[in-house]
């Protein structure tokens, strides 16, 4: 189906600001900017609602009545999709990798205040297995948990929808196809030439997205993922084939390689989603010298490999580069990153004065 003919149902407020980070510009000696879907308007916004916008229509159209979809118990993608189904009348459900944490923190508070049903996969009993027994029993665990929980929704009488971890579907990633159109106009508009243009690399939906959408717009920028979890090859296989899905599903008729994609692997911390000592450092400067918050998963992550990359000169000083801010706030408040943020930033005695 061509992009065009791809109908969607919008469920974020477009188009958002780019804007420049003038602190940054100056203390770096670079055009830095920003692109702020952080700023799409429900349930702390983020980017996973331009992928939302196609996927609800396919659902709707479907005549689906729950939203379902995965992700870890932080998951943002869970956070929004929980939000689209409670604005358009439909239920949610979210399965989550691990077992249940006995306290509801960050994302999980807002998920259950948008009624959400959250499932837990308990793979504690095959962690310290092999990396191709972990594998192949978590597939496994995913499929039972699926098809229980369909067939739990079905004896409801309710017809589910699923929706891959992210968003990151063919259809899904078609709101980042869309997204590099946007960027393009606004920058044509603001009279700004964007070299480069850095977004997380995960379940690659976003940036595959921005990837397609560069090309196919002629939009002049090149997007740098910057990987916020380590990846092995067969992953990174999986990912690029699944760009080149969506390039054919969109009919975009792009030329996909691999060769040409700028994936950044060095900058993931200790791992996925785990409190990370360097990645905090670039979210206070971010926030001491913009007042812009980032989050701990992603965004600090990819603001620190850009910085990181302008220190090596692997991006020279004469260039612009923007930072697609994706959202993610809410993880700021989970146990572990909040008590990692307690430790640096209210760990000494506070000053008081008493009359």
């Amino acid at each position: 189906m061509k992009l065009e003919n791809l109908k969607k149902i919008e469920t974020g407020m477009y188009k958002t600001p780019i804007h420049k980070l003038e602190n940054l510009s100056k203390k770096y000696g670079i055009n830095i900017y920003i692109k702020r879907d952080d700023m799409t308007g429900y349930a702390c916004g983020g980017n996973k609602l331009r992928k939302l916008d196609y996927l609800l229509k396919d659902a709707l159209d479907h005549d689906c009545t729950v939203l379902l979809t995965y992700g870890g118990p932080q998951t943002n993608h869970g956070r929004l999709t929980a939000a689209v189904a409670a604005r358009f009348g439909l239920k949610c459900g979210i399965i989550m990798d691990g077992p249940a944490p006995e306290k509801a923190t960050g994302n999980l508070i807002l998920d259950k205040m948008m009624g959400a049903d959250l499932f837990f996969m308990d793979d504690t009993s095959f962690r310290n297995e092999s990396s191709e027994v972990r594998k192949s029993k978590y597939k496994e665990l995913v499929k039972k948990t699926t098809d229980e929980v369909v067939s739990m929704y079905k004896k409801q009488n309710e017809k589910v929808y699923l929706i891959p971890i992210g968003g990151s579907s063919p259809v899904g990633a078609a709101g980042y196809v869309t997204a590099a159109g946007e960027i393009k106009d606004q920058l044509e508009e603001m009279n700004i030439k964007m070299d480069y243009v850095f977004t997380g690399f995960g379940s690659v939906g976003t940036y595959g997205g921005l990837y397609l959408g560069a090309k196919y717009f002629d939009a002049g920028f090149t997007p740098v993922g910057i990987s916020v979890a380590h990846k092995d090859k067969e992953e990174m296989q999986e990912k690029v084939e699944l760009i080149e899905e969506t390039n054919k599903f969109l009919e975009l008729g792009v030329n996909v390689s691999a060769d040409d994609m700028w994936i950044e692997d060095g900058y993931v911390g200790i791992s996925y989603n785990v409190p990370d000592p360097v990645t905090r450092e670039y979210m206070y400067m971010m926030a001491r010298e913009e007042a812009i918050i980032l989050d701990p998963c992603y965004t600090g992550k990819v603001f620190r490999g850009m910085i990181e990359m302008i220190q090596k000169r692997l991006i020279s000083k004469d260039k612009n580069v923007m930072l697609l801010h994706t959202g993610g706030i809410p993880g700021i408040f989970s146990e572990g990153h909040e008590n990692a943020m307690q430790g640096e930033l209210w760990g000494n005695k506070q000053v008081e004065f008493k009359l």
